[in-house]
C-alpha cells in the first residue's frame, strides 16, 4: 500500500511538472537494500562494450600512471566504459565488475566532467542499475577539486576525474569493523578496473589518494556517511 501511495505522488508530480517518470524516480543510494526518489535529471549512458581488440594481458603490460594529458576531449562512449568498469552490472542478480564482500557494494562513483563531447561540465553520480548518471551540478569544479587534492595538476588537467567514496556501514553492518577493511580492498579492485579500462581505450589515468577529505566531500555534495577514498583523473595522453 505504501509503495502505491508513493508511486501515485510521483505520477502526480509528473503530471503537473511536465517531466517524465524517469527524471523523477531513481535509485540514489546504490546499496542492495536502498531505494529513494529524487527530481534530479538522469542521463542514460551508451551501453558498455563487452569485447575489444585489446587483450587483458596487453592492458596489464601497458598500464602506467599518466599525469599529463592533451586538451582533446573524451567521448561519451569512453566515459560510459570507464564508469561501467568501476561498478557496472554484469549479471541479472546484481553482480558487478568488481568483487564486494557479501555483495553489499559500499562504493559510490562520482564523475567530475570537464571536457567530454556531448556531456556538460559538472558533477554526476553513477547509477549502476540503470547505467546512467544523475546530474548533481553543472559547474566545472576541477580547479576546486585540484586545490582539495593538494594542488596535484592532473586533477585539473584531466578531461574527467572519477571520485570513489565508501559508505562503510553497508559492510560493517554484517562484518563489524572488518567491513571497513573490506570496503578499502574493494576500492582498490574498482580503481584497477578503471586504470586497465583506460589503458585499453588508449587513455591516461592516475590514482590519487592524497587530498583533504572534507574539501572533496563538500565539493561533490557527498552524504555525511560517505568517505572519499580515491580521485582518478583520466584524459588523452599527449
Amino acid at each position: 500500500m505504501r509503495t502505491f501511495f508513493l508511486t501515485g505522488l510521483i505520477l502526480t508530480f509528473c503530471l503537473f511538472s511536465g517531466c517524465t517518470f524517469a527524471e523523477v524516480s531513481t535509485t540514489i543510494n546504490t546499496g542492495p537494500a536502498a531505494t529513494s526518489f529524487s527530481a534530479e535529471k538522469i542521463i542514460a549512458l551508451p551501453g558498455p562494450r563487452l569485447k575489444s581488440d585489446v587483450s587483458l594481458e596487453d592492458s596489464l603490460f601497458k598500464r602506467r600512471s599518466i599525469r599529463e594529458y592533451s586538451p582533446a576531449p573524451l567521448k561519451l562512449e569512453e566515459v560510459s566504459q570507464l564508469l561501467w568498469s568501476a561498478q557496472g552490472l554484469t549479471s541479472e542478480n546484481g553482480g558487478r565488475t568488481a568483487p564486494s564482500a557479501g555483495a553489499l557494494y559500499p562504493l559510490e562513483i562520482y564523475l567530475v566532467s570537464g571536457n567530454v563531447d556531448h556531456l556538460a561540465s559538472g558533477i554526476y553520480k553513477y547509477s549502476p542499475r540503470g547505467h546512467s548518471v544523475i546530474v548533481l551540478s553543472e559547474n566545472d569544479i576541477r580547479e576546486g577539486l585540484c586545490r582539495a587534492a593538494l594542488n596535484q595538476s592532473p586533477v585539473k588537467n584531466g578531461a574527467v576525474c572519477i571520485v570513489i567514496s565508501a559508505v562503510y556501514e553497508r559492510t560493517a553492518q554484517k562484518y563489524g569493523d572488518r567491513g571497513i577493511r573490506y570496503a578499502q580492498m574493494e576500492v582498490g579492485h574498482a580503481a584497477q578496473n578503471i586504470c586497465l579500462q583506460a589503458t585499453a581505450l588508449g587513455l591516461g589515468a592516475v590514482t590519487i589518494g592524497a587530498f583533504d577529505d572534507n574539501g572533496v566531500k563538500n565539493l561533490l555534495r557527498m552524504a555525511d556517511n560517505e568517505t572519499p577514498l580515491y580521485i582518478i583523473p583520466v584524459g588523452r595522453t599527449k
